[in-house]
């Protein structure tokens, strides 16, 4: 908002006493350059504004109004931001000003307390204390930009701050707490307050006023101004509380406010204190809501409840002998002990020096009540004596220093551990320091293959071990290489590559980002030793990486997971992690500044994560299915819940078609089963199915192609036809490795089963399981209306905190990510820069000896030599001249589409997103959008160059300009050039070398250092500036991050919701894994798992849960098993075994599918007897067509191309093979087979991307390019596989293990095409099987044939790409020779493709002719003929003209091109051509005379159209009362009714000695400028019109001859020193001053000129003496300097000399501010400056009082309220700050009170008005004369003021006739009535000004109708209304009204019995049988009755029932 101005008209009861003006206002003060001029260096510059802020003591300055560092931002001022020009521009300071939080609040004062909360403290009635806030709590020290403090946060969780709490106990009476050191009058707790209700909609619609928090769910009324009281929890809610589930216990009081003032309540019941343990107790029991119960345990243990209640409370029961409460006291006990035994646990160190002093008062308690005869069980000693040893470990850790947080454990080893080894349950996930700096292997047991495990502890620590140390021993061995082999073979670090990690370097935290799951961190690392990797397909830093960041040489680290990426974000070096809990704890001790080693693990950590805990978790005694697991016993029970007695399956609808119906059987029964032929299955099939459903642990093998996925769909469909036998409310749980898997397998579900689907986690595809994907079942509409009460009170309250956390940390984020995208403006690094470096920098040094105009650029671009100077210095020289063009070149050539496949790394991280419900609800990508764009905004604002905006115009070129435009000064920005600043500022910001603090010191003027030291000493400040950002983050961070975690486990609560209802859920095994809490409550007696054979054993054994009956596994472990990361425990420890494969080799029962359907006999004879041992046919794979153009089905092509390495991991890439790979698919494309046919698969990953760039979109689209491991469970017709590997060495990689060949091999139905280096293969045992194979039957070769379909004689062999030209077209090298139906030949080679020619164009010539006179078709062959388009001239018949018409147009239908000859009705001659309609509109441009007299060009159809009035551009010229002319518009100034304000600019001398900036005030408003008054002490940082605080150090006037004793700012009370000064100067004379003055720097012999020019008159004198002004380095005489100093003390003196002001330079007019020996006289002058910058400021507690009064002046408003919703909002929104000003608070009510008078007329027109032109007319003024008076430039003047008085009379004038003219019921029958009337409008009505004259007029007018056409109601004040109905005394509905709507009354029952004629008009009254005559009416106005007395309506309607 512009700050107000002074000139006008007060308005209101409010004295305006003179500005207020903010620093940053509207015009800016231009700073000082080289040549003496103040230089404008932007509108920020001056703004050192103190507002809203914390105040931060060890800050500078400690006041504060608006300026910038106002600390709220509003998403409504980035609309502003947009709009900025430059750093100079007015505008710019406005938009900076609306910003308010860009700058901090390090020195401000925020409104309210000194914690910026700008609450209101009042007392409820109970005496409870409440909080009334104008914002949210969490929001209140967001506004003042400052931290929000512990004092804040404490007041948010409980309300009220308590002090520290003293241990002393003194007796207090037993029925009840009472705490010694609280005094005041509060009630005991122990309301029955019933919960209250929150919104149960979707998710809390934010930004709809404030929100309303403190509500905690219990007991909420309303305040007196409407905010939400918050009721502590009452003893009927808390009893309710006991008969619910622990999770929900805990979920209410977590998420409670009343819990919060209840626990620091300080005088409770007894009764209540138990009732609370025994609530507490309830809430602790759940394991589930672990961060919920957590949060809990930290509100219990740091409230007063722990700290004084519970203590006081047990040592009261030792003086009770009541029986009846002794007899609970030991229950009671139990209850307390647990209570600290939950709270110790959970917070060890934080809390165990109060259970230390609970426990130490509980004992003696004890002894007490047993010695007194009360029976305590042992079992309360044994729990105490527990609970004090783990008290005595914990102080004895706290004592060695190692009790430092609260992750503390206290579980003990176990016996099963190895000696000396760590037991695995309390080891950590993450890896420690001593496994990185110690030699010592960890201990490690084999995955037991050929025998049981002793026990199932030591089951679950082998497989936690060897999981463990598979993620782990990459990174140790990694870092071990990193520490103790820094340079190898001289090789530095950063060119080295690592085999198990990969490193990053020079990485810094640079921005916190708000995630769903918590914060995360954008993080900068160096991207250049990585410019070789695509990012696309790279397995870098994918979703769930784990990544360890140190720079101690990893003594210390953390740990953090990547938490987003993007190949685009990453190719800069960007990258999004989120850092584990024990590594949060250390962030805030990270500086911006820090450089971090970074190094990533290649282990997918959080799948890691999950099944680690899991097995941490698991208890060995709840481990299902240990008989077989775990003791190997190959006998297997049927499942548990099939064993009772009647249980029978019904398998009809799993049967084959056309079968009879099975009756139901029991499946245990053998005989019982159907045949295969009923079942539809081959015989393996029908065994499977059976062993499935009978067996409790049933094993399924299915090699490829034998339907296991079939198999398993029918197993599946056959239980869930049956659930009634075991589901018992629980689903079936369907786990798979896969998301593919799981979704192919849902599908196959969701064709049976239409309803009861629940797909959990990761990245569906599939757009048939959308509907059942757990995110949109969350997302229904009626979802959380169906939740509990408790959940959505939950979900509410945290999501609230986090959103409010969310909104502080975005606009930390965006001025930390401004600062990265380029070089700040000085503005915002000012408060980090010293004073000294701050002058300098603004002393800007004149580059060519001319100061520069106009526009400037920013002084820190300047200076750092990237602004407008550098190029006006001259040409810049271009090493290459034509790189602009090269660029330009480069950007012009676009690259060919390709097929699109999918990226490695999309893949990857697809399977690793477990839960999309993990991102934002809501539409991410536009929240991001949006984001963005306002960080855009603010870095327009912020920034002086922005590297990340092409578009950005350099600093000093004028706005406007386009590239290669001269400006005014010639200099021109070329594009190489701009180019060119942006790579060195990209490359210097890159850099973390900054200025040393000593070095900073040591720079006196920063223009004299070089450029590599300015930019050093840059990255200082913005190093600094960065720093305070981060801090005044943490405290949010914290929030956000502990809300995020509480709303997850909200949102599980929710998810578990839907799961009840489901009867099938399916997830992947990590999912399952993570969701393994949630499965332990849903508790699945069923699980199939799908993929088994491919998942870790560890990974299925957290899958069940301690519930399961059933467990199905279904795989093959002879194609892909479990992929470790570490191949010696792949290997040597058996980690890869899967239990599926481990339990087969045990000889475990299982079933292996022995009939594939897929693959033809020649291709299966691959996999038999090699791969498997036996595997028949079906006999549908012998009815496959050959494949065409091929000779053979099969075939194997040898080559010796060597492969080449992929520099970025260890993938390959063979070229040859490749470009073989793609002529093959392509040339079997043109045997006409689909794209969807055919799939090319390779066996690295590598080979994608080689293929990729060989693939156009236009031809391969629609074909499936796959790596083999990711197609496993695929098929297709044709297989193309590239093996890749072929090297010298004979590695083959991977292509010797045998389940991926079986996998690579099996793929193909029809034709299988492998290519690769198969001398090399042979070597391998099973490659030389495979290949001894394919020679017998001529399936390998170094060439594959290809056979013509056209021409089967044909024949080619192919050994490269190359080869396939002999098949251009997919057939042969012959012509094509069909001839086609229009008489041509086809013009193509061969081909087998479209053989009918159907899709085949001619392309020849047309031979047709299309007209008569021969013309023959230009278009080709194929293409369809048009009319004949040849132009010949005919005449046109309706003009006779002649054109050249089309052959085929008729003349008649040719439009004349010929010019029209015609002329308009106007006279002018037509434009348009002779065939077109003429104009209707002539653009002739004609002078016109406007309704308001002048004359303008318009167009000729406007000014002959009376309707139309265009707007008059006419200069207004009126003399404004100010004197001025008036700067606007005749249109601008609506016809001189409302005039522009003022422009004129002041330029009047303030008392501070600066000119006004303001445009033509009456009354100078306060200074705007910065202050520049200060001492040797300090310096004022206010603005110059705020008072300065005066200094309180001592005078430092001194010298050895007198001492000064006064305070600083006190006039001194020592007179000047005499006494010559004995100093030498450095030029080797004696100095020229005075003892105790600065010596001046100017030397009586060195400098005569300067020193002996005559100014006062003894300059010349040999003895004189000088004085050196500090303030403008002037020189003077000192005895002439001392008389000019006292003249104004002298009376007598002339008027400007006794002026209230400093006395200036004599020379230059500069302020004499800074000077000890005039100090007295200085000080004077000050003192009586600030009593004048009080008087116009106004005194505060009057301010304050005014403010108030204004707040409640516009409740009262109640037209504005009503009818002007946004205005009145915006007026509330102002006037909930508390910094405004006295010229703000005047401005605020003058706008009040206006506004007020304009909701009036709203509500006059919406009452009174009924014809729609009036309407309409009315309308239009009211809203001129609002867009008036909410112009922003509005100041009120006098002007202003007057005019808006004026057009208000004129339109209350208006309102007024309107009101007369409707109480006229019928139509005017007088016309000269009518004519008065119409002539009264059109004055009203008129555009020009209202004068005195006129409304003179219309008063007369008005006095003459005021008896034929009575006022609005009336016509008398509502005073005389009352009496008349006191005098009269009748009740409602007596009074009536005639139709010209004269009032009368009928007396006695009210009903009109006869009629009579009105005494005023004589029209018709009253009536007959209660009937009143036509256009009478009952008269509401008068009494407010709606219906006559006598009416029936009227005993209802008159009278209020509440009164009766």
């Amino acid at each position: 908002m512009f700050n107000p101005r002074g000139g006008g008209q007060r308005r209101g009861d409010f004295q305006r006493r003179g500005g207020g003006q903010q620093r940053g206002g509207v015009n800016a003060q231009p700073r000082r350059d080289g040549s003496g001029q103040r230089q404008a260096s932007g509108s920020p510059n001056q703004g050192r504004g103190r507002g809203g802020g914390h105040e931060d003591r060890g800050e500078r300055g400690s006041e504060g109004g608006h300026g910038r560092c106002r600390g709220e931002w509003r998403a409504e001022d980035m609309s502003t931001h947009l709009a900025s020009g430059s750093t100079n521009g007015q505008k710019e300071r406005h938009q900076w000003e609306n910003a308010q939080s860009a700058r901090g609040g390090r020195r401000g004062r925020g409104g309210g307390d000194r914690m910026g909360r700008g609450e209101r403290k009042g007392i409820d009635k109970h005496g409870h204390h409440q909080w009334g806030t104008t914002s949210n709590v969490l929001r209140g020290p967001m506004r003042s930009g400052g931290p929000v403090n512990a004092s804040s946060h404490q007041q948010f969780k409980g309300g009220l701050n308590h002090g520290p709490t003293h241990t002393h106990f003194v007796p207090v009476p037993v029925n009840s707490i009472y705490c010694p050191e609280d005094r005041s009058n509060s009630q005991a707790s122990g309301s029955t307050t019933d919960p209250g209700v929150s919104p149960q909609n979707e998710e809390p619609q934010r930004g709809i006023g404030d929100i309303q928090r403190g509500r905690g769910g219990h007991g909420r009324g309303r305040g007196r101004n409407g905010t939400p009281e918050v009721r502590k929890l009452g003893y009927k809610t808390l009893e309710g509380l006991l008969e619910k589930e622990a999770s929900e216990v805990a979920i209410t009081l977590s998420t409670s406010f009343g819990l919060k003032i209840l626990l620091e309540e300080k005088n409770m019941r007894n009764d209540l204190v138990q009732l609370v343990c025994q609530v507490l107790c309830k809430a602790f029991q759940s394991r589930t809501d672990r961060k919920i119960v957590l949060h809990l345990a930290h509100l219990v243990k740091d409230s007063v409840f722990f700290r004084n209640i519970l203590p006081y409370y047990v040592t009261g029961m030792m003086s009770d002998y009541i029986p009846a409460r002794r007899d609970q006291y030991p229950q009671h006990l139990s209850n307390i002990i647990s209570l600290l035994s939950d709270v110790l646990n959970m917070l060890p160190s934080s809390s165990f020096q109060s259970v230390t002093m609970l426990v130490a008062v509980l004992k003696p308690t004890v002894n007490q009540l047993r010695d007194s005869g009360l029976n305590i069980p042992n079992t309360i000693d044994e729990d105490l004596e527990r609970i004090q040893g783990l008290v005595n470990h914990l102080q004895e850790k706290s004592r060695e220093g190692n009790l430092r947080s609260d992750k503390y454990s206290f579980v003990a080893a176990n016996e099963d551990a190895p000696p000396g080894e760590e037991d695995f349950r309390t080891m950590s996930i993450y890896p420690t320091p001593e496994e990185f700096h110690l030699e010592q292997k960890p201990f490690l047991r084999p995955n037991v293959m050929a025998q049981s495990f002793p026990n199932a502890r030591i089951y679950l620590d082998t497989h936690f071990r060897l999981l463990r140390e598979d993620f782990v021993r990459p990174l140790r061995e990694g870092i071990r290489e990193i520490l103790y082999n820094e340079d190898i073979d001289g090789v530095p670090i950063k060119k080295r590559r690592f085999d198990d990690i990969r490193v990053y370097f020079d990485t810094q935290l640079v921005v916190p980002l708000c995630t769903p799951t918590g914060i995360a961190y954008k993080v900068q690392f160096d991207p250049r030793p990585l410019q070789f990797v695509r990012w696309e397909n790279s397995k870098r830093l994918i979703y769930g990486s784990l990544v360890c960041l140190s720079m101690d040489n990893f003594k210390t680290f953390l740990f953090a997971t990547v938490a987003d990426r993007d190949p685009k974000l990453l190719t800069q070096g960007q990258v999004h992690l989120c850092f584990s809990s024990d590594s949060r704890v250390h962030l805030a001790r990270v500086q911006p500044s820090h450089s971090f080693l970074m190094v990533e693990t290649t282990a997918y950590f959080e799948a890691y994560r999950y099944v680690l805990e899991g097995l941490q978790e698991q208890d060995e005694n709840d481990l299902p299915f240990q008989r077989y697991i775990v003791e190997c016993n190959t006998e297997v029970y049927a499942p548990a819940y099939l064993r009772m007695e009647g249980r029978k399956y019904d398998l009809s609808n799993i049967m084959a078609e056309g079968q009879d119906k099975i009756i139901p059987f029991n499946p245990l029964t053998p005989e019982a089963w159907p045949d295969e032929e009923t079942m539809g299955l081959d015989g393996s099939q029908l065994q499977a199915l059976k062993l499935a459903l009978t067996n409790e642990l049933a094993i399924i093998q299915g090699p490829p192609g034998t339907g296991k996925t079939y198999v398993g769909l029918k197993i599946a469909q056959a239980l869930l036809d049956n659930h009634q036998a075991w589901a018992f409310g629980s689903p079936m749980l369907v786990v798979c490795y896969t998301n593919h898997a799981l979704d192919q397998f849902l599908e196959g579900i969701s064709g049976f089963l239409k309803d009861g689907i629940v797909r959990v986690g990761g990245r569906s595809n599939s757009e048939i399981l959308k509907r059942f994907s757990l995110r949109e079942l969350t997302r229904a509409a009626n979802f959380r209306k169906n939740l509990p009460q408790h959940l959505r009170r939950a979900h509410h309250e945290i999501y609230t905190q986090m959103k409010d956390a969310e909104e502080h940390l975005k606009r930390q984020s965006a001025q930390l990510e401004c600062s990265l995208r380029g070089v700040l403006k000085e503005d915002f690094l000012e408060n980090y820069i010293s004073y000294r470096h701050w002058d300098s920098l603004c002393q800007q040094p004149v580059w060519d000896g001319f100061e520069s105009v106009g526009q400037k650029s920013s002084m820190i671009a300047e200076w750092l030599c990237i602004g407008s100077s550098v190029f006006q210095q001259g040409p810049q020289q271009t090493a290459d001249g034509g790189a602009e063009a090269a660029d330009d070149e480069e950007a012009a050539t676009e690259e060919e589409e390709l097929l699109y496949i999918d990226e490695q790394a999309d893949l990857i991280q697809a399977d690793r997103i477990l839960v999309d419900a993990e991102h934002w609800d809501g539409n991410i990508q536009k929240e991001q959008m949006k984001q963005e764009r306002d960080i855009t905004a603010l870095a327009d604002m912020m920034l002086s160059m922005n590297i990340d905006d092409e578009t950005q115009q350099p600093q000093g070129q004028i706005q406007g300009q386009t590239q290669g435009q001269t400006d005014d000064q010639g200099w021109q920005m070329q594009g190489h050039q701009k180019k060119r600043i942006k790579q060195m500022v990209r490359k210097e910001l890159r850099k973390t070398s900054v200025m040393s603090d000593e070095e900073e010191s040591h720079v006196s003027d920063v223009w004299n250092i070089n450029p590599k030291d300015r930019w050093r000493l840059y990255r200082l400040w913005v190093l600094r500036y960065r720093t305070d950002l981060r801090t005044k983050a943490l405290h949010s961070e914290q929030v956000f991050q502990d809300a995020a975690e509480r709303l997850n486990e909200i949102r599980c609560r929710e998810d578990l919701c839907v799961l009840r209802k489901a009867r099938v859920v399916g997830m992947t095994t990590t999912g399952a894994a993570k969701y393994r809490q949630a499965l332990q409550e849903l508790q699945p007696r069923l699980v199939i798992v799908e993929e088994a054979a491919e998942v870790l054993e560890a990974h299925t054994i957290t899958t069940l849960s301690r519930a399961c009956q059933h467990l199905i596994l279904i795989g093959d472990h002879q194609q892909l098993r479990p992929s470790a990361t570490v191949y010696d425990l792949a290997k040597n420890f058996n980690l890869e075994v899967s239990m599926f494969e481990r339990l087969v080799k045990v000889n475990f029962p299982f079933v292996r599918l022995n009939y594939q359907h897929r693959m033809r006999p020649s291709i299966a004879r691959l996999l038999t007897p090699h791969i498997y041992s036996e595997l028949e046919n079906h006999p549908s794979v012998l009815k496959y067509d050959n494949v065409k153009g091929l000779l053979t089905n099969l075939f194997f092509v040898d080559h010796p191309h060597l492969e080449e390495e992929i520099k970025d991991g260890r993938s390959h890439q063979n070229l040859h093979e490749a470009n073989f790979v793609v002529a093959l698919c392509r040339y079997l494309l043109c045997q006409d087979y689909k794209p969807s046919q055919i799939t090319i698969l390779t066996t690295y990953t590598g080979q994608l991307h080689c293929l990729r760039k060989l693939m156009p979109s236009t031809q391969f689209s629609g074909v499936k390019v796959h790596v083999v491991d990711k197609y496993q469970g695929e098929e297709n017709d044709i297989v193309i596989l590239s093996l890749v590997r072929s090297n010298r060495e004979g590695r083959v990689g991977f292509l010797n293990i045998s389940n991926r060949v079986c996998v690579a091999l099996s793929r193909a139905k029809m034709g299988l095409y492998c290519i690769g280096n198969m001398a090399m293969l042979s070597k391998v045992t099973l490659w030389s099987n495979i290949l001894h194979c394919l020679r017998e039957n001529g399936q390998v070769g170094h060439a594959l044939t290809l056979s013509c379909q056209n021409h089967p004689e044909k024949q080619s062999l192919v050994s490269t790409a190359d080869d396939f030209k002999c098949a251009p077209e997919g057939g042969c090298e012959q012509p094509c020779e069909y001839r086609l139906e229009c008489g041509h030949v086809c013009a193509r080679m061969c081909h087998p493709y479209d053989a009918d020619h159907k899709e085949y164009n001619c392309i020849k010539n047309c031979p047709k002719v299309l007209c008569e006179l021969g013309h023959k078709c230009p278009r080709r062959c194929y293409q369809k003929c048009d009319p004949c388009q040849v132009l010949i001239v005919k005449i046109i018949p309706s003009c006779q003209h002649k054109q050249k018409v089309p052959c085929h147009q008729d003349p008649a239908d040719f439009v004349c091109q010929e010019r029209c000859q015609k002329t308009l009705t106007c006279g002018h001659p037509c434009k348009s051509t002779c065939g077109e309609s003429c104009t209707a509109r002539c653009m002739v441009k004609v002078s016109m005379e406007l309704k308001c007299g002048h004359m303008q060009e318009e167009p000729c159809y406007i000014s002959q159209d009376s309707k139309k009035e265009p707007n008059c551009w006419t200069m207004c010229g009126t003399t404004l009362k100010c004197g001025h002319p008036c700067p606007g518009t005749c249109h601008g100034c609506y016809q001189g009714r409302l005039h522009k304000g003022c422009i004129y600019e002041c330029k009047r001398t303030l008392v501070c000695s600066h000119l006004c900036q303001e445009p033509c005030v009456r009354d100078c408003p306060p200074c705007s400028l910065p202050c520049e008054n200060r001492c040797i002490h300090s310096v004022c940082k206010k603005n110059c019109g705020q008072p300065c605080a005066p200094c309180a150090e001592p005078c430092a006037w001194q010298c050895a001859h007198q001492r000064c004793t006064k305070l600083c700012h006190e006039p001194c009370d020592r007179p000047p020193c005499s006494v010559p000064c004995s100093k030498t100067l450095p030029c080797g004379h004696p100095c020229i001053g005075l003892c105790g003055d600065p010596c001046p720097d100017k030397c009586r012999v060195c400098h005569p000129d300067d020193v002996m020019e005559i100014f006062f008159g003894n300059e010349d004198e040999p003895d004189a003496r000088f004085i050196q002004l500090e303030d403008c380095k002037h020189l003077f005489e000192s005895t002439g300097m001392d008389t000019y100093m006292v003249m104004d003390e002298v009376q007598g003196a002339e008027l400007d000399q006794r002026a209230i002001r400093l006395k200036d330079c004599p020379r230059c007019r500069t302020p004499i501010r800074r000077n000890l020996r005039y100090g007295a006289h200085i000080n004077r002058s000050l003192a009586a400056i600030e009593m004048v910058k009080e008087k116009i400021d106004g005194v505060p507690a009057v301010n304050r009082h005014q403010h108030e009064t204004l707040v409640l002046q516009l409740d009262g408003k109640t037209n504005l309220r009503k009818y002007l919703h946004e205005e009145f909002a915006s007026l509330k929104e102002t006037l909930d700050t508390n910094t405004l000003s006295c010229q703000q608070l005047w401005h605020l009510e003058n706008l009040m009170s206006f506004l007020e008078s304009f909701g009036k007329l709203k509500k006059m027109e919406k009452e009174n008005i009924t014809d729609t032109d009036n309407i309409l007319v009315f309308s239009r003024k009211v809203g001129e004369g609002l867009n008036f008076l909410l112009d922003p430039t509005q100041r009120f003047s006098e002007q202003q003021v007057a005019d808006l008085e004026r057009e208000l009379k004129r339109l209350f004038y208006l309102a007024d006739l309107n009101a007369r003219c409707k109480t006229v019921l019928s139509k005017f029958h007088d016309v000269v009535l009518h004519a008065e009337v119409q002539q009264l409008r059109e004055i009203l009505q008129d555009t020009l000004p209202f004068t005195a004259g006129l409304e003179v007029t219309v008063k007369k007018m008005f006095t003459k109708l005021d008896t034929k056409l009575p006022c609005i109601g009336l016509g008398i004040t509502d005073e005389e209304r009352v009496m008349i109905l006191k005098a009269i005394d009748l009740n409602k509905g007596h009074w009536y009204k005639c139709q010209n709507g004269h009032v009368y009354a009928i007396g006695e029952c009210g009903g009109a019995m006869e009629e009579s004629k009105c005494p005023e008009c004589h029209t018709a009254i009253g009536g007959a049988n209660h009937s009143l005559v036509h256009g009478n009416a009952v008269a509401t106005e008068m009494d407010g009755a709606q219906h006559p007395a006598w009416s029936d309506a009227a005993n209802l309607a008159n009278f209020d029932l509440a009164d009766l």
